[in-house]
């Protein structure tokens, strides 16, 4: 695991920060040299804390203040599913152009490292539909405006975004302004 800092800071205090901290390994020079990326693969495969972490999201939010669970490809797919289940309700996913068999609608944004295609089917929600939206990290904020943007087209209402991770240095929850974001972890 990677060192944490003596004081760690989230959303949802220090205690559950330091708690997701402590399932990050960086990888250096992952997916392009100069990237250290932070994988959460292990907190993923910790079954206790994957628990506590999706409940505390879950607790962030409200069991009653969203009707979906949106969840970026590839890791938000996992957060969403288990915020889903743990509340009961549906999970729609935002997938990379093409993968959908559907009409869909389609985001292009750019990323810290390059440039990418969003995509979520027209028919994913229903007018009025609450939709939490999550995600495993927040880096530039391109991937998470592009998201946001496609459930409103698509006839969703933004309910809240909650990521596991924020890399604060890169100001992703500036580009979102005015819409909160909650993080775990800021690093």
């Amino acid at each position: 695991m990677t060192e944490t800092p003596t004081e760690v800071r989230g959303d949802s205090g220090p205690a559950t920060a330091q708690l997701v901290a402590s399932r990050v390994l960086d990888v250096p020079d992952f997916p392009k040299p100069g990237i250290v990326f932070k994988d959460l693969m292990p907190l993923f495969a910790d079954g206790a804390v994957f628990r506590e972490v999706i409940d505390g999201i879950v607790e962030h939010h409200g069991r009653e203040s969203f009707d979906v669970v949106v969840g970026i490809e590839a890791r938000g797919f996992v957060v969403a599913a288990a915020i889903a289940y743990a509340t009961g309700v549906g999970v729609v996913p935002v997938r990379k152009a093409g993968k959908l068999p559907r009409a869909a609608y389609a985001a292009s944004y750019a990323l810290e490292y390059g440039e990418a295609t969003l995509e979520v089917h027209q028919d994913a929600f229903t007018a009025g539909h609450r939709v939490l939206v999550v995600d495993d990290v927040l880096a530039t904020g391109g991937t998470a405006q592009a998201t946001l943007d496609l459930v409103e087209r698509a006839g969703g209402t933004v309910a809240g975004f909650s990521v596991l991770l924020e890399l604060g240095f890169l100001n992703g929850r500036a580009r979102l302004d005015p819409r909160p974001v909650h993080a775990l972890l800021t690093v």
